[in-house]
């Protein structure tokens, strides 16, 4: 598939046939695409938690779901043959900076005005999402919420020095996959977000 076609197929998708797992070496694509993402430093501070086991995945869904979650959203995204959870690690970035190639010793955070381990592994994560789409997939993006980051890590192991930045679900596209609404607000045009040579209201 040409990359201007995989980058206009790319949404999220919320429903998956749960008869069709996703083949062994198409989820290893996944993960070799997702470590070619970029990252201050070359430091390459994500990790991934790879769920394709029906037992792992339900235990996923037991301790990451909310009372609030919508039933619907919940049934058909819970199809999904296969979870990615995708981590970063703050100490990698932090270390890798205080190295003499870098030389900032002291290691303070101030340093980052923006959480570059966060930014890197949303790319990997959007290397995923458009692998997807080149292999037939769908596939999701979607977060843990932050009142249930300490089950997820009891329940899979996954240390203190990394947290989840979200979760790639993927699998191939069911019969109920519904649009989300919020599609309805419209894509913005590369005229109204844009500033060329300098911030100007758009049409000023």
């Amino acid at each position: 598939m040409e990359f201007g076609e995989v980058v206009r197929r790319r949404r999220m998708v919320r429903d998956y046939d749960p008869s069709r797992p996703v083949p062994a070496e198409v989820v290893e694509r996944l993960l070799e695409h997702a470590i070619r993402a970029p990252s201050a430093g070359f430091s390459q501070g994500w990790a991934f938690l790879v769920l394709t086991e029906p037992d792992d995945r339900a235990l996923f869904w037991s301790v990451t779901t909310t009372d609030d979650a919508p039933d619907g959203w919940l049934t058909r995204m819970s199809r999904a043959p296969l979870l990615v959870v995708v981590l970063s690690s703050k100490d990698a970035y932090l270390d890798r900076y205080a190295e003499p190639d870098k030389g900032w010793t002291d290691k303070d955070e101030a340093r980052w005005p923006v959480p570059y381990w966060d930014v890197d592994a949303g790319m990997a994560a959007l290397l995923m999402l458009l692998t997807a789409v080149d292999e037939g997939l769908g596939a999701c993006f979607f977060g843990v919420p932050a009142d249930r980051v300490d089950a997820l890590r009891a329940a899979f192991g996954v240390p203190a020095t990394h947290r989840p930045v979200g979760v790639v679900s993927a699998g191939y596209p069911g019969g109920d996959d519904r649009r989300s609404p919020s599609l309805r607000r419209g894509r913005r045009g590369v005229a109204e977000v844009v500033h060329r040579g300098r911030w100007l209201t758009p049409g000023s």
